[in-house]
């Protein structure tokens, strides 16, 4: 199942002209494209949906929609992410800190 989730900015870059963000979803990290927001800036919310970042969010509708998709357990593969990463399953990159890993979406 493939759902749009709410995620915090950490960081904001770019890869060529494109607008990037690493976006911390309960703890996981993944890049994001802000093309649809452009606007956005690091500690910001937005909704994330196959790596691109659709729209910003207040805190409070962020957590409670995070809220409601554990209650739901359609949070269970970020679980999954963080339970291989510890386990250093995909291996680590070299050199990176686990708590800056970046992971597909």
């Amino acid at each position: 199942m493939c759902i749009a989730v709410p995620g915090r900015i950490v960081s904001v870059h770019e890869r060529g002209d494109t607008p990037m963000a690493d976006v911390d979803v309960r703890g996981v990290r993944r890049e994001a494209c802000l093309v649809y927001v452009a606007d956005a800036s690091v500690g910001d919310w937005v909704v994330v949906h196959l790596g691109m970042a659709l729209r910003q969010l207040d805190e409070t509708s962020a957590l409670e929609t995070l809220a409601v998709l554990e209650e739901l357990g359609a949070l269970d593969e970020f679980g999954a992410v963080d339970a291989a990463l510890a386990d250093g399953v995909p291996s680590p990159p070299t050199g990176v800190p686990a708590d800056e890993r970046r992971t597909p979406w």
